[in-house]
């Protein structure tokens, strides 16, 4: 079973290696840890997943590290829940026709 930890309020300044080493230095064993950034700019949207290794206790991990500061910020540490589907669609429908102007000449 996969133990995977939601982590937010992230400095934007941190990097995947940086969550890694944050949590393993905790004394919980990393198997994955990403920041999730914006696809448009790279920047880090403040929050990230962690995937502990084999044998993980999620519940004590969380109790360890929800609340503990990072760079000033006190994380928050929560169990991740699966993504969310149904919202793939754009906003607003139309596909952006409703901006096309037809010319009849």
């Amino acid at each position: 079973m996969v133990s995977k930890l939601f982590v937010g309020n992230l400095p934007r300044t941190v990097s995947d290696g940086t969550l890694a080493d944050f949590v393993a230095h905790a004394g919980f064993r990393v198997a994955s840890a990403v920041v999730i950034r914006d696809k448009m700019t790279g920047d880090s949207k403040g929050f990230g997943f962690v995937e502990l290794a084999e044998g993980g206790s999620l519940q004590r991990a969380i109790g360890s590290l929800d609340g503990r500061s990072m760079e000033g910020r006190p994380l928050t540490v929560n169990e991740a829940r699966p993504q969310r589907t149904g919202f793939t669609e754009r906003r607003g429908g139309g596909g952006g026709s409703r901006f096309s102007r037809r010319r009849d000449y």
